[in-house]
């Protein structure tokens, strides 16, 4: 109907009836950031993620979906998808043994829901499971049904590791051959296979089994299977340059995850960071952070793990955490298969800090892997394919995605500092000047526009006075938050003789220098109206205390506290976003 092969084809502004279509689909499955910006990713927090154009669109879905929900007659595929959907959740309500009303009540309830998404086909299955999911546990108070199960698993997992036959399927010496050239290298090579028969052991069923110790541990080779030859090329190329990377770590499964922190375990030995990701609540046989407070086994694998429970971290502070420890867990934020438009703030972080994101289980495969979008990370996946064979798939990063690391930032920011000290060794006085930046949506050019003019002016007038123009120092792939943490280095060196905050007469000055009048948009509009100007004046404050020399002029600094919230990945504030869309 649209021309459309993929999700990668689904812009705003093409036609008005393509808008409508992905604006209805959106806002059905409530995956639209300005219908819910509570709870739903923002354009610049997906980007984080997903490598997006202007105006594009991401929908969390594979191609296949997307094709069949555009689809305007009835689509078999979909609505097996659907059945299959019904099904689980029917299972998962039998499990649960509740009294016949309470059930019936329920199962009621959700035929409504199902017929309505099953008639209309707009819905994404995992999105119908959720909301369904939702009805269940609001109504029944109950946050987690597969709790003792999932318990039971994880026992199950400690049980089979803590066996002799597990000692040696995973210390069993290989068949083959090594050349040793070099030491290094053979030690890569035995860790290779270490962490195969880890991922292979994750996804088997062996430990589900019935086992004994008498078992033959011969049977076990999957550092020959072919699977693994593609997770082997992949991970050397990334892990083996002896440097630290930080790794993005997303589990499928209670039992299984015993596996991942053993595999965890691994790429700790090696000199990476993990980040752990779990869910929010409950989603079937997934660990979540629930888990953590009523798992003995989880507990006790975990001790040595840094929990980060603040859904909104900014990136200064988790960069600090992450410093501080080898292993940190956190919420994705969801109750729901991998869902990046409804991912918390921190998840977000998490992926744009990461180097490496490793993925486990068939439906990150379907979400990471069967989509035509590129991500800004590299990404592996070990999945169990629809025959049960244990597999790898790994997605380079998108070629157009340059990741700005913490070194880059603290280079540049060291960069100028020594042009300060360069100042004020001449005699000069540094002047940092606060202004809006972008704190007024679609007037970012305007905004840098009128700092220039202003700065400029400033400089014309004043002898001997050094004016750090924010504006004059963006480097190209940084955002909103990358800014913000290397001005933040800058402004806490001791260097800053003069902190001026734009003022309403700054701007109307500007403009009369443009040779224009003040648009309305712009009338009474101050550095107060901005979050990132009531940020530095936390810091000019603090920073004044110390260097009780250091001037501050500008707006009063009470006038600046209404605003507290700073957009993720943005130029301007989260808060403006509510009050522009209420």
């Amino acid at each position: 109907m649209f021309n459309i092969t993929s999700v990668t084809d689904l812009y705003y502004g093409r036609k008005p009836e393509l808008d409508a279509w992905i604006l209805n689909l959106m806002t059905e499955n409530n995956i639209e950031h300005l219908a819910n910006p509570e709870d739903n990713a923002s354009p610049e927090q997906l980007r984080f993620m997903v490598d997006l154009e202007e105006d594009q669109v991401f929908v969390p879905c594979t191609d296949w979906l997307l094709l069949n929900l555009l689809k305007s007659h009835s689509s078999q595929e979909l609505k097996r998808q659907y059945v299959e959907t019904w099904k689980q959740l029917v299972l998962l309500l039998k499990s649960m043994r509740l009294d016949e009303y309470a059930s019936k009540k329920i199962i009621c309830l959700w035929r409504y829901k199902f017929k309505l998404a099953y008639n209309n086909l707009i819905l994404i299955p995992s999105r119908l499971s959720k909301r369904l999911l939702t009805i269940l546990l609001s109504q029944c108070v109950i946050h987690d049904p597969y709790a003792l199960r999932k318990q039971e698993l994880n026992q199950r997992s400690d049980k089979f590791i803590g066996s002799n036959y597990f000692q040696r399927l995973i210390n069993v010496c290989p068949v083959q051959q090594f050349e040793c050239t070099e030491l290094s290298k053979l030690r890569w090579e035995l860790d290779l296979i270490e962490l195969g028969r880890l991922f292979y052991l994750s996804q088997s069923k062996l430990w589900q089994e019935d086992f004994s110790d008498n078992l033959d541990a011969k049977m076990f080779s999957p550092e020959y299977g072919e699977q693994f030859k593609i997770a082997k090329t992949n991970l050397s190329h990334l892990l083996q340059d002896n440097k630290q990377l930080k790794i993005l770590y997303l589990p499928e499964s209670a039992g299984g995850i015993i596996f991942d922190l053993l595999i965890i375990k691994v790429l700790l030995r090696l000199g990476h960071k993990v980040i752990l990701a779990l869910k929010k609540g409950f989603y079937f046989d997934y660990p979540t952070v629930l888990d953590l407070q009523e798992d003995k086994v989880l507990k006790k694998y975990l001790q040595a793990a840094y929990f980060i429970a603040n859904n909104r971290i900014s990136k200064k502070e988790f960069l600090h955490k992450l410093r501080e420890n080898d292993l940190v867990v956190i919420s994705d934020g969801t109750r729901e298969r991998l869902n990046l438009c409804r991912s918390s703030v921190t998840f977000a972080r998490a992926w744009k800090e990461s180097d490496l994101i490793i993925a486990k289980g068939y439906e990150n495969y379907r979400r990471l892997i069967l989509t035509s979008h590129l991500f800004t990370r590299d990404i592996l996946v070990c999945y169990n394919n629809l025959k049960g064979e244990v597999c790898f798939d790994f997605k380079p990063k998108s070629p157009r995605v340059r990741k700005i690391t913490e070194q880059e930032i603290i280079a540049k920011a060291e960069q100028i500092k020594a042009m300060l000290r360069k100042a004020k060794a001449e005699g000069q006085r540094v002047m940092f000047y606060s202004a809006i930046v972008g704190s007024i949506p679609g007037q970012t050019k305007t905004a840098i526009k009128i700092l220039n003019t202003f700065v400029n002016y400033l400089r014309s007038k004043l002898e001997k006075v050094f004016i750090i123009n924010p504006a004059e120092h963006f480097e190209p792939g940084m955002d909103g938050d990358d800014l913000m943490y290397m001005w933040e280095m800058v402004q806490r060196s001791g260097l800053i003789d003069i902190w001026r905050f734009q003022t309403v007469e700054d701007i109307e000055k500007s403009f009369e220098l443009m040779g224009e009048k003040v648009p309305p948009i712009w009338i009474g509009k101050d550095a107060t109206f901005s979050t990132g100007c009531t940020k530095e004046m936390q810091i000019a404050l603090e920073e004044q205390k110390k260097y009780p020399e250091m001037q501050i002029i500008g707006p009063a600094p009470e006038k600046f506290f209404r605003r507290k919230d700073y957009g993720i990945g943005k130029y301007f504030d989260a808060s403006l976003i509510k009050l522009v869309n209420s």
